[in-house]
């Protein structure tokens, strides 16, 4: 049973997203201004689309905290949608669409759509693609910035950047990088990228996309560092670290792939060149001089730092539509065309780090326990004493 437990509702036109996060422990000090900046951080990246300049994403708390600490109860947010003005007769629980709605009977390849449709036996697809959008990601953007308020609390750092959009693909070495650094520099990228000329190339390929009526997608990086050994366990799969860091990373929209340190490149190497030595100093104990594991072992943390990659595909709705078929007709037609992003690997990325901070609270609490921060911070400092 995880420890730290979270539910999102809301449909991406719907009135609100509405977000409750269980077993956040007591006497921690919330930031309403640091979730809004992360709020804002998704928000932005080269390639969003006009959805981002209706919306201005901002939480409110409706329990669990007071005097801006947590109480040790469930934590309820809720955001709310500005396009419903536009969208509330659509999108009304009790009344059916006006006379001019017109039912979404075309499905896009790529997404949901058909086979949402099929399993829920919707004849309009616009039951599937409100919930599929990539639009709850903003309330676990939210949930995440709690998740990650408890974890710098007890020192640990989360940042992320991207290291390739379409085939463009940045060279940069980001291993002596101070993660505040890196997201402070991450973020004055447009693209979310640290190598400027790969950034420019980038940009170059997202304009290519748009003028096409494509869409691009790439890889991201996500890091966190002073994280302390034993997160983890190997002992039942289900607990495994880095199967609950895939599986919460493969449930965001359009990822199709997960790396852990080297990843995919180290069925490529010999076994020498794969694992990363081990080394003792008297004054810091045991270290690697490599980590090539991307700071996990057997699925537990190993003190190193925890690199993962993800590759996002291309998003399914273009503006020059695939071929696909009327689901009310079954005759052949262009796909449905949904307001879109050309490209949205960067806000990707800052999503990421919310998700990695929601795994990474729960393994810790699992550690650590504790029904408040102070009862938790004397389990660590005893478990380094």
């Amino acid at each position: 049973m995880s420890h730290l437990r979270y539910l999102t509702a809301g449909e991406s036109h719907g009135r609100a997203l509405v977000g409750i996060l269980e077993g956040m422990p007591a006497g921690l000090p919330i930031s309403k201004e640091k979730i809004d900046a992360q709020l804002t951080r998704r928000q932005g990246g080269y390639g969003r689309g006009g959805r981002m300049k209706i919306e201005h994403d901002q939480i409110e708390v409706l329990s669990g905290i007071r005097a801006g600490v947590t109480l040790g109860s469930p934590i309820a947010l809720v955001i709310w949608n500005r396009d419903w003005e536009n969208w509330g007769k659509h999108m009304d629980p009790w009344n059916p669409p006006p006379e001019r709605y017109s039912p979404v009977t075309v499905p896009r390849p790529g997404h949901a759509d058909l086979a949402g449709a099929l399993k829920y036996r919707h004849a309009d697809i616009r039951n599937v693609l409100e919930r599929a959008s990539a639009r709850e990601t903003a309330m676990r953007v939210a949930l995440g910035s709690l998740a990650r308020q408890l974890l710098e609390y007890f020192g640990i750092q989360i940042a992320s950047h991207v290291v390739q959009i379409h085939s463009v693909k940045a060279s940069v070495d980001v291993t002596e990088l101070d993660l505040a650094e890196l997201n402070t520099r991450a973020d004055a990228s447009p693209v979310r990228c640290l190598d400027t000329q790969a950034e420019r190339e980038m940009i170059a390929r997202i304009d290519q996309a748009k003028a096409e009526g494509n869409t691009v997608g790439g890889v991201f990086e996500v890091i966190a560092d002073n994280i302390p050994v034993g997160l983890g366990s190997y002992v039942h799969w289900d607990r495994k670290l880095d199967g609950r860091i895939s599986q919460a990373m493969a449930s965001l929209p359009a990822m199709k792939a997960v790396e852990i340190g080297l990843g995919v490149e180290s069925a490529s190497r010999w076994g020498s060149e794969c694992h990363d030595e081990i080394y003792y100093d008297e004054g810091s104990g045991y270290y690697r001089k490599t980590n090539r594991a991307g700071g996990l072992e057997g699925g537990v943390t190993n003190g190193e730092r925890l690199i993962v990659r993800v590759a996002m595909k291309p998003l399914s709705t273009l503006l020059r539509p695939l071929e696909s078929v009327d689901m009310k007709s079954k005759k052949p037609v262009k796909a449905h065309v949904e307001r879109s992003d050309v490209c949205a690997v960067p806000a990707a990325s800052v999503i990421s780090e919310a998700i990695l901070a929601l795994v990474l609270a729960d393994a810790f609490l699992e550690k650590y326990g504790g029904d408040s921060v102070t009862e938790i911070a004397e389990r660590v400092a005893l478990s380094s004493s």
